[in-house]
């Protein structure tokens, strides 16, 4: 059984610009329901409970056993920020029965939060199939959240924009990051949140770094900055970049914002205006994922080699401004960074938050996953 979940689309030309306002007053752009395996076991029973109910999404993922103790830590703690995430009416928990991050657990913590949770298990349904079956009813029971959450006027300074650039080529710091950094400031200066992932490149100049941030934010930045000096296997071609473009080109995408929050990977962003920097890599995959449990409704996707992929949860806006890569794919990039202004940037962020759906939305291309801090068994 399936349920209609086409309204999503038929506001995209409206304005005021309108989200989906939850009952604890939590902003989303996306009216989904949630449907989240806890272990790499449960993910394949995930994806069919999704598949078979319309406005179900499904996050699968290869963790949630066998990790040491940080990152199991980890992956609870970002299951249940993703499940926070505002696009999200409600969340099916999946789980397998035996595994580290168990299903019921994961259900309790999410319901202490006041969100709305089912849970089903593939030993505990006795099967596969049977688990499926408890689950697509988990998940249209679900749907009357998605019924009750009404769209309200809104207006940009309600965002809370997630950025990453995965990439320090030469079009991405002359065309796309200016642009991108300049509608960040637009965003915070009509009151609105931006999170920005990539904590590597502000690793790269530390002292740079510890001059944009806000004196409150201090002790934190010192803390990031020591966990990436602690773990030089985290350092990356970006890493490398960045150091060689200069702290001021390599977080052009930040608008020249001060620091005022860093967000460890999975929890919540908690600042109420201003800039945030979530300890997440810039691979796009990763950094997509901390953002969306960080709380962002949507992503802009800062992109030179025109990574097409999104996420299951978060509308993703590709931006460049590659010519190769602009005229290679021209349907996988949403900005074309050479001719857009920011005002017009604005006004393209503002129709997806309304409803319009982006490149890899169209496609329905999307990728989720975890980072590690270490290995697993």
């Amino acid at each position: 059984m399936t349920t209609d979940a086409s309204t999503e689309e038929t506001n995209s030309d409206e304005e005021p610009f309108t989200g989906y306002r939850r009952s604890d007053g939590r902003l989303g752009v996306r009216n989904r329901v949630l449907v989240l395996p806890t272990v790499i076991c449960s993910h394949l029973v995930a994806e069919e409970i999704a598949e078979r109910v319309d406005c179900a999404v499904a996050t699968p993922h290869d963790h949630g056993c066998a990790q040491l103790g940080v990152d199991n830590s980890q992956t609870k703690r970002t299951l249940l920020g993703v499940a926070e995430n505002p696009n999200v009416a409600g969340t099916v928990v999946v789980g397998l029965g035996c595994e580290h991050v168990q299903s019921d657990t994961v259900a309790t913590a999410l319901s202490d939060r006041n969100l709305p949770v089912r849970e089903v298990s593939i030993q505990d349904a006795g099967g596969t199939e049977p688990c499926i079956e408890r689950g697509v009813e988990a998940a249209i029971d679900l749907t009357d959240q998605v019924q009750a959450a009404t769209r309200t006027p809104v207006s940009l300074g309600d965002l809370t924009v997630g950025l990453v650039s995965s990439d320090l080529s030469d079009s991405t710091v002359e065309e796309a990051e200016p642009l991108v950094g300049a509608f960040a400031r637009s965003v915070v200066e009509a009151g609105g949140r931006v999170v920005v992932a990539g904590s590597e490149r502000f690793a790269a100049h530390p002292a740079a770094t510890r001059a944009a941030t806000d004196a409150a934010t201090s002790p934190d930045v010192d803390d990031l900055l020591e966990r990436h000096q602690n773990h030089p296997a985290r350092a990356s071609r970006v890493y490398a970049r960045a150091l060689e473009r200069g702290f001021e080109e390599s977080i052009g995408l930040c608008g020249g914002l001060p620091v005022r929050e860093i967000v460890s990977y999975g929890e919540v962003a908690t600042h109420d205006r201003g800039l945030a920097v979530v300890d997440a890599p810039s691979r796009f995959d990763e950094a997509a994922t901390g953002l969306a449990a960080a709380g962002v409704q949507l992503i802009l996707h800062v992109t030179g080699e025109g990574i097409p992929t999104g996420h299951p949860l978060v509308p993703v806006l590709k931006v460049s401004g590659d010519s190769e890569t602009l005229s290679a794919l021209p349907d996988d990039i949403d900005i074309d960074a050479r001719s857009v202004t920011s005002p017009e940037l604005t006004e393209s962020v503002l129709a997806v938050a309304n409803g319009k759906r982006t490149s890899p939305e169209h496609h329905g291309i999307t990728e989720f996953a975890i980072t590690r801090v270490g290995p697993s068994m």
